[in-house]
């Protein structure tokens, strides 16, 4: 087994640590969600972790891990008798993106249930993590139905796995840590809130930081076995600290004007239900513990809201993450009772060395995150919400303006029946959803069709010599059930911004639209592309990825100008999509065109986006053009490009869930009969 880098060897990254030290102080804190860029050292803290946690003693022989001195009266292995435990170190099991749903809850041996009626059950990774750490790289790329399995284990501290009537529980008690990129997608809200803590890290900027990161991470790839060695103190130590904060944990007193401090910091911020509430609590008493103290203080509560708030006050992925720090001092002094719980003088946490700065948002570089609604464009800049001017240059480029608000938009869908990962825009067969069949298993049966089974048994008994009452099964006679759901499909925007689109009120809407549709994709599991085009060309403003916030913030920094090369963007849409079919051929994907139908620049515009068009028909795209023309005299130009399309049209208000007048809900291949 290769030797981990020492945890105490880290450099900076304070937050991190802190937040990892504290589950370990108290695991009732609920994990922890690490969100930061590549390269700053979320695995191998993580992994470090491990090094640290006190030793478990377990029943011997038992597959689950069970305490001797409880052990779990559920345990498949169990009933245990009495006897001593064996001590092991704690495990950290690491959950592969790709693991299935076996792997995660375990496997039942379906043959052997059937033919002999045993419970012949196979723990999966839960088992193994219970009373250790799970560790998920890259949770936010993770399958929902794995989430959802995996944070319902963390909620209950224990798996249950239900296979056609065979019912099996076992404890899962673990310290779940997830790691993420945010480039990369996000974690849906509802998820993002069983995490009960989160950090955010960034590189550092530090000149002799970055350079003291580099000369350990070298040494330690030179020899780990020694450099770990050179660390084995203050390995020891933090090790100790921890064991003394777990035991004095019990005794720390939270008062109830520290529990009011929390319930008005969370009602400040306006978070959803009452888990933000229970975990700074638990926080704020662990907080109190790794600094040796017995009565939670009102920095501990200011430390634990800055961990535990702020991907909690997060409502859809276009806000950026963070927490008002002037704000939330200003609700503590307010709520400071009359025990001593004010501010101290020393603002920070008293949590030692190893408390960090605390919380909140990470430097980033101008331009890194899209401004909050509402503060793209300043009151005194008339011009941005007025019509255009008379006589102004509809060539002209024009600065960015803001996107109105975003709203519900209908569902639009891909047609037919796909095979694309798991999401919820289109039909296809799904490892989940309603049994529309049964098939033959090609490899392992995960999913078993119990009738089809039972009947290609049947005709065979006799033959079999059957002379019990069990049904004598084999391989050949299982059946895989086949399921409906839904998938998530790669959503690729062209976007119009050339001058006929540049009218400032115009644009705004547009924006607002084409970020409503964003935002229907994230919740529905969708990648999503940008193709802007204006001028003479057409260009790529965001390859395909799972990441709407940047797609969002490319199109709010969205220029507008010059004459309207429809086809460009057409004839760039369709290499993108030639690209992605070859990376990823089971993503059916859907075309959104954003235009009023106009086409200008070049020799006979109109043709040449007439053929780009039904090059994307000929291929069997689904498609769909958002009509953006205003005014009282339409042209009907975008319902003539969806014609050539083979899509369908649709105008801003009938995109609108709450609207009546339109009926548009998937995107059919009506428009080629037409």
């Amino acid at each position: 087994m290769s030797t981990p880098y020492p945890f105490t060897a880290i450099v900076g990254q304070d937050d991190l640590r802190l937040g990892l030290l504290l589950n370990a102080v108290s695991p009732a804190v609920g994990g922890v969600l690490v969100r930061g860029e590549k390269g700053t050292a979320k695995s191998t803290a993580v992994r470090a972790l491990a090094a640290l946690m006190p030793e478990v003693s377990v029943v011997p022989g038992c597959r689950f891990s069970c305490d001797p001195v409880s052990p779990d009266p559920a345990c498949p292995d169990g009933p245990h008798a009495e006897a001593a435990g064996v001590p092991r170190a704690a495990r950290t099991v690491e959950l592969p993106v790709g693991a299935s749903e076996d792997r995660l809850v375990g496997a039942l041996d379906i043959e052997r249930a059937l033919s002999e009626g045993v419970k012949a059950f196979e723990p999966g990774l839960l088992a193994d993590a219970h009373r250790g750490i799970l560790y998920v790289d890259e949770v936010n790329l993770l399958h929902d139905h794995l989430v959802d399995l995996l944070l319902d284990a963390a909620a209950m501290g224990a798996s249950y796995v239900e296979r056609e009537g065979v019912s099996v529980r076992h404890a899962a008690r673990f310290l779940l840590v997830g790691t993420m990129n945010p480039e990369e997608g996000e974690l849906r809200p509802q998820l993002l809130d069983r995490f009960g803590l989160t950090v955010e890290v960034a590189a550092s900027r530090d000149t002799d930081e970055r350079v003291e990161v580099v000369r350990r991470r070298l040494a330690y790839d030179d020899d780990p076995e020694g450099f770990a060695a050179r660390w084995a103190q203050e390995e020891s130590a933090l090790r100790e600290r921890i064991a003394g904060a777990r035991a004095l944990l019990p005794r720390v007193v939270l008062g109830d004007g520290v529990l009011r401090q929390i319930a008005a910091t969370c009602a400040a911020f306006e978070v959803d239900g009452m888990r933000a509430d229970i975990v700074m609590a638990r926080t704020a008493t662990a907080l109190a513990a790794w600094a040796g103290r017995e009565e939670v203080a009102a920095d501990d509560v200011r430390q634990a809201a800055l961990l535990a708030l702020p991907h909690r006050r997060r409502r859809n992925p276009f806000d950026a993450p963070g927490l008002d720090e002037d704000k939330l001092d200003r609700t503590l002094d307010e709520t400071a009772g009359d025990e001593g719980q004010g501010n101290d003088d020393d603002p920070g946490p008293d949590g030692g060395g190893d408390g960090g700065g605390g919380g909140g948002v990470p430097p980033q570089a101008d331009g890194d995150r899209t401004p909050p609604q509402g503060e793209g464009d300043a009151p005194s800049q008339a011009p941005d919400s007025a019509p255009e001017a008379p006589g102004r240059s509809a060539g002209a480029e024009q600065q960015p303006v803001a996107a109105a608000e975003p709203f519900r938009t209908k569902m639009l869908s891909v047609p037919g029946l796909g095979e694309g990962a798991a999401g919820r825009r289109s039909r296809a067969r799904t490892a989940h959803g309603r049994t529309t069949g049964a098939v033959r298993p090609q490899g392992a049966l995960t999913k078993l069709h119990l009738a089809a089974t039972v009947q290609a048994a049947a005709p065979h008994q006799r033959a079999r010599g059957r002379s019990g009452r069990g049904l004598v099964v084999r391989r050949d006679d299982l059946r895989q059930a086949t399921r409906e759901g839904r998938e998530g499909n790669l959503v690729l925007f062209v976007v119009d911004a050339s001058g006929s689109m540049a009218a400032r009120q115009r644009m705004s809407a547009v924006k607002g639209a084409v970020l409503s549709l964003l935002l229907d994709a994230y919740q529905r599991r969708d990648k999503v592309g940008l193709v802007t085009f204006r001028g003479k060309e057409a260009e790529v403003a965001l390859p395909p990825t799972s990441s709407v916030d940047a797609a969002a913030s490319r199109l709010e920094s969205l220029p507008t100008g010059g004459r309207t090369p429809l086809a460009a963007g057409l004839l760039k849409a369709h290499d993108v999509l030639r690209v992605e079919r070859l990376r990823d051929p089971s993503r059916r994907p859907l075309l959104v065109v954003v235009t009023d139908g106009r086409a200008t620049g070049g020799p006979e515009p109109v043709a040449l986006a007439g053929r780009a068009a039904r090059l994307h028909q000929a291929e069997g795209t689904a498609s769909v053009v958002v009509d953006c023309e205003s005014g009282y005299v339409r042209l009907g130009l975008a319902a003539e490009l969806a014609r050539e399309l083979g899509g369908t049209a649709v105008t801003l208000d009938e995109l609108r869930a709450d609207s009546i007048a339109g009926l548009v809900k998937d995107v059919t291949a009506a428009g080629r009969a037409a």
